[in-house]
């Protein structure tokens, strides 16, 4: 039967319909059209079949899109139609009329001007999802405002939704008050800063998922009965809608990464345990650290050398002064440990860099409206940011840390601080001062365009030049170790607008021998060999719970790549009894990350030096907080290594099928339990603190000082999982808890955080899911 659409349909529409819901039993409905174009006025639109169950608009004004603006879908998809189409269709409309097109189980209707969007049901109904908002009074769903001195607009889209309707993603909340999975009845802006890494994305748990292919900043607010995005500045307004059975999440990240890309499967070693600190400031401290991790027989995968390496902002280079041998130095740590190191960069650069001169007398350092270039201070200096919007930058990047690092075995780089159009902080002047400037950006201007329109990207971009910089290197491969490498040019085409979008060089399934470290990203980032952490947050108990919210949340966009520092970044005193707590129920819960990361600026007794610049004595290695807290950590980190097949095997059903890892508790149970729909709407601690970590492991972290106990929520398992004779187990005491649907109070000493498995350890360890 066919449900009552929001607008009328016409005779023709609706027998569409009628034909194309009695062929959905016979397999993919592949698109019955190329395309849809509405001619109103000034205004043009293109509706068109894109991916798997997916449809894709862009909306223009005064003149036709181009089809080669900046975006990050790849085209065509790794799944599903609609690839190489540019702006094509076949059926051209005016405001007045009426067409409908349909792809796979979604249905995009055009009727009167409004656009609507329909899921077909497995019995042949249509659901609507969501349509462009009007009402007898409302402003128009699609509007636009024009500064006629470029031809870019403002722009707000808006799209109904129901009261009682739940959104999730939005990209990763800003540290440290916002404990929110579902995100209606909030604003989100949209504008990278330290920690705030939101997206223009949202899953809602009607079964669609939506994506505005934009790097513009502005907000998303998600209102009562109406969804609203804006942009603060585009040429072209482009999103993207798939649709999917409610509480199948899975088939919406599936499809949305058909379309953005899938994360490559990260090398054995980064899943083990990474050590850093800020910071380790010369060689013989790095080395000191490798040689206690190999006294005290712990294992370490990584070692981090963090930023101020360098002499100057801008260098990419060791500084020699304080790092005289750095060749030597990755070689003994290698044999003493086996671990790799990870260099920090920043994008910053001053006048006093040794590149400075090159950067600016060729173009490649980002620019402001009145023509300094100065974007933000650092440490007394005006800097400025390396352009990595475009390609010619990104290839001079990529040069110097070659040159620097990786000819030397360093092969993991850490972009810190790169968030865009300043130094990452939501002020500008960081770290001066006068710093609360009453703007947060400079405007700065790109090879890509505006701060404005596409400073969203610029993270993006940044993790793209290390991404590169490795597809071309001539001698490189994932098998070889060695450290003497020739870099060949880094390809360009034509349209470098579309190079550095589509990436040319990029293989959408392949396992990376590197990985690089970011602290923003956009959507399509997972396609990188890179991971996301959460920023500089507090080290506080209830900061370690709002943690849990931000991972699921960035997971529910698309990464799932992602940690954070254990212990959180600044705040910490390593000689307190609160602080020792504090870390070792941080670490307990990094063990069951998908990245096991420990970082920090500590405080401690002892006296800090004023040189180097941030030249923090205090420590930060496992064997820093206490003798019993030692026992305990290395308990912990002999466990991460024992479930690193398990992890490993999660990412391996990411890179295959965008299977998303860190999982929020409604992804598995919404069509199980009803207690996990309801405390998920009201952003209820008891079940958003709580997270699934791949299918087979939940893990409710200790977010209290003092506490020896935790009453943990066990969901209602699936009939299918009861079928299978799975339940809930204890992970240290082995006592099976049941099917779920209950609180349970279970031990919680500092050793034993409360995680609950399925099936068998054994399974875990073997990586057998």
């Amino acid at each position: 039967m066919l449900l009552k659409f929001g607008h009328i349909c016409t005779a023709a529409a609706t027998l569409f319909i009628l034909v194309a819901v009695t062929n959905a039993s016979e397999g993919y409905f592949q698109p019955n059209s190329t395309g849809i174009k509405i001619q109103n006025g000034f205004e043009r639109v293109y509706v068109q079949p894109f991916g798997k169950h997916g449809i894709r608009v862009r909306a223009s004004i005064m003149r036709d899109p181009t089809g080669n603006e900046w975006s990050t879908l790849m085209d065509p998809p790794i799944e599903g139609p609609g690839g190489n189409a540019g702006l094509s269709h076949d059926t051209t409309i005016s405001y007045m009329s009426n067409a409908t097109i349909r792809n796979g189980n979604i249905v995009a209707q055009v009727s009167l001007g409004t656009i609507s969007f329909f899921r077909i049901e497995p019995n042949d109904s249509l659901t609507l999802l969501t349509s462009e908002f009007t009402d007898t009074k409302a402003r128009v769903p699609r509007s636009y405002v024009q500064n006629f001195v470029s031809n870019s607009f403002e722009a707000t889209f808006d799209f109904t939704s129901d009261a009682d309707e739940q959104f999730y993603g939005a990209g990763q909340q800003a540290c440290c008050k916002d404990n929110s999975v579902n995100k209606k009845g909030q604003v989100v802006d949209l504008i990278n800063w330290n920690s705030h890494v939101t997206m223009p994305v949202y899953m809602s748990n009607k079964g669609y998922l939506q994506f505005f292919n934009m790097g513009a900043q502005g907000r998303l607010e998600f209102g009562t009965i109406r969804t609203r995005y804006a942009a603060s500045e585009a040429s072209v307004v482009d999103y993207w809608i798939t649709a999917a059975q409610p509480g199948d999440y899975d088939a919406l990240q599936q499809q949305f990464t058909g379309v953005t890309g899938r994360q490559p499967i990260p090398p054995d070693f980064i899943l083990g345990y990474q050590q850093s600190k800020l910071r380790y400031w010369n060689q013989s401290q790095v080395v000191d650290v490798a040689q206690r991790f190999h006294d005290e027989q712990v294992n370490v995968s990584m070692i981090v050398i963090d930023f101020f390496n360098w002499k100057f902002q801008g260098d990419w280079s060791f500084d020699p002064e304080f790092w005289p041998d750095p060749a030597s130095m990755v070689n003994q740590v290698k044999e003493l440990t086996g671990a790799e190191l990870m260099v920090s960069l920043w994008p910053s650069v001053e006048d006093l860099s040794a590149n400075y001169m090159d950067l600016q007398t060729k173009g490649l350092l980002a620019t402001t409206r009145d023509g300094t270039g100065i974007t933000d201070s650092f440490e007394g200096v005006y800097t400025r940011l390396i352009d990595s919007s475009n390609p010619d930058a990104r290839e001079f990047l990529w040069k110097q840390l070659n040159d620097s690092y990786f000819s030397i075995g360093i092969k993991n780089f850490w972009i810190d601080q790169a968030d865009g159009g300043t130094l990452g902080e939501p002020f500008e002047n960081n770290g001066q001062t006068i710093n609360l400037l009453p703007y947060v950006r400079a405007f700065t201007q790109y090879f890509s365009g505006t701060q404005e329109s596409t400073g969203k990207f610029y993270p993006w971009f940044h993790q793209q030049a290390i991404d590169e910089g490795f597809q071309n290197l001539t001698d490189f491969s994932s098998n070889s170790n060695s450290s003497d490498v020739s870099l060949s040019s880094i390809s360009t085409v034509d349209n470098p607008m579309s190079l550095a979008i589509t990436e040319r060089s990029f293989t959408p399934f392949r396992t990376c021998s590197q990985m690089s470290l970011t602290r923003s990203t956009f959507i399509g980032g997972q396609r990188f060999c890179s991971y996301l952490w959460s920023g500089d947050t507090d080290s506080r108990f209830e900061v370690l719970l709002q943690q849990v919210t931000a991972g699921v949340s960035v997971a529910a966009s698309g990464i799932s790549s992602w940690t954070l520092d254990i212990g959180g970044f600044a705040g910490l005193n390593i000689d307190t009894d609160e602080g020792k707590e504090l870390f070792v129920r941080w670490f307990g819960m990094g063990v069951f990350l998908p990245f096991m990361r420990v970082h920090g600026t500590r405080t401690c007794n002892l006296t800090r030096t004023s040189t180097p610049p941030h030249a923090n004595p205090c420590p930060n290695e496992p064997w820093s907080y206490g003798e019993e807290n030692f026992v305990i950590l290395k308990k912990y980190i002999a466990l991460r290594y024992q479930i690193i097949p398990y992890i490993k095997k999660l990412f391996e059903m990411l890179h295959k099928t965008g299977k998303t890892i860190m999982r929020p508790l409604y992804y598995d149970f919404t069509l199980s339990d009803p207690f996990v729909v309801n405390a998920t709407k009201a952003n209820d601690p008891d079940v958003v603190h709580e997270f699934m970590l791949g299918p087979r492991l939940l893990v409710a972290p200790v977010g209290e000082q003092g506490v020896t106990t935790k009453e943990v929520y066990l969901p209602v398992l699936p009939q299918n999982l009861v079928d299978q004779g799975f339940s809930w187990t204890h992970w240290w005491s082995e006592q099976d808890m049941g099917t779920g649907g209950r609180f349970v109070n279970v031990s919680a000493g500092l050793d034993e955080i409360p995680v609950f498995f399925l099936g068998t350890k054994e399974d875990i360890f073997n990586g057998n899911i």
